[in-house]
C-alpha cells in the first residue's frame, strides 16, 4: 500500500519545510510542486522565454529531467535548490505556473511519481488536482503578514537584500494569481485538514500532521 500525503497552502505557508520535516520522519519521498515549477520559470528566464509564448515554455518544460534529492531539485544534472528561491523567481512563478499545459505535464510526472513511492507532496492544487485520492489531505495557512515575515527573514539569513513591504505586496499578488487562474485554481480540498499556522511554532504544526499519518499507519496495518 502506499501512502500520499497532499499539502496545500499559498505562498510562504511553510509548507516546503513541514513537508520535507514530516518526510523525513516517516521515510517517504518529498516532493515540492512548487519548486518544480519554480525551475521551469528559471530555466525560462535564462532563455528569455515569456510566460506568454506559451509553445516555448512547453518545449522548456519537456526538456528538463528533474528529481529529489531529499529537499534538494536536481534539475538536468544541476542543483538548482537555492537558486529558485530569489525573489525574481518568487516574482515570476505564479504567471508560468498558470500555464495550463505546464501544469498538465508536471502534474502526469508527479502523479508518476506517487504511484511508484510513498509521498508528501506540498503546493497549491495537491489536493484538489494532483492527488485527489489522497488519504491525507492537509491545508496549511497563515496571515499575509505572517508569511511575508517569515519570507523576510528567510531570505535576509541569506544576506539577499530584501524588502518586507515589497514582500508582503508580491504575496498578496500571488494569492490572487494562483486563486482566479483559469486551470486548477487555488481552491482548499473539502476534505483537508486545515491548519492555520499564524501562531503555531513550526514543530507543532509538524505534531499535528505527523498525528494524522501514524492514526492512519495504524489503522491500515
Amino acid at each position: 500500500m502506499k501512502i500520499s500525503v497532499a499539502i496545500d497552502g499559498p505562498a510562504a505557508a511553510g509548507k516546503s519545510t513541514i513537508a520535507n520535516i514530516v518526510a523525513q520522519k516517516f521515510n517517504f519521498m518529498y516532493i515540492n510542486t512548487g519548486a518544480m515549477y519554480r525551475a521551469v520559470t528559471l530555466m525560462c528566464i535564462r532563455q528569455n522565454i515569456s510566460y506568454t509564448d506559451v509553445n516555448r515554455v512547453c518545449e522548456v518544460t519537456k526538456s528538463l529531467k528533474m528529481h529529489f534529492e531529499g529537499e534538494k531539485l536536481i534539475v538536468n544534472g544541476e542543483d538548482l535548490t537555492e537558486s529558485i528561491k530569489h525573489p525574481t523567481i518568487s516574482n515570476t512563478v505564479s504567471n508560468y505556473a498558470a500555464i495550463s499545459d505546464v501544469r498538465k505535464l508536471l502534474v502526469k510526472l508527479q502523479q508518476q511519481m506517487a504511484g511508484e513511492y510513498n509521498v508528501i507532496m506540498d503546493g497549491r492544487d495537491i489536493g484538489s488536482v494532483v492527488l485527489k485520492n489522497a488519504p491525507l489531505k492537509f491545508f496549511l495557512t497563515a496571515s499575509p503578514e505572517e508569511r511575508a515575515k517569515r519570507r523576510y527573514n528567510e531570505l535576509s539569513e541569506k544576506n539577499i537584500s530584501v524588502n518586507y513591504d515589497e514582500i508582503l505586496n508580491d504575496i498578496i499578488k500571488r494569492d490572487h494569481i494562483d486563486s482566479h487562474r483559469s486551470s486548477s485554481p487555488f481552491v482548499k480540498a473539502e476534505d483537508a485538514v486545515e491548519i492555520d499556522s499564524s501562531f503555531l511554532s513550526l514543530s507543532e504544526v509538524v505534531q499535528i500532521i505527523s498525528s494524522y499519518i501514524k492514526k492512519y499507519i495504524e489503522e491500515h496495518r
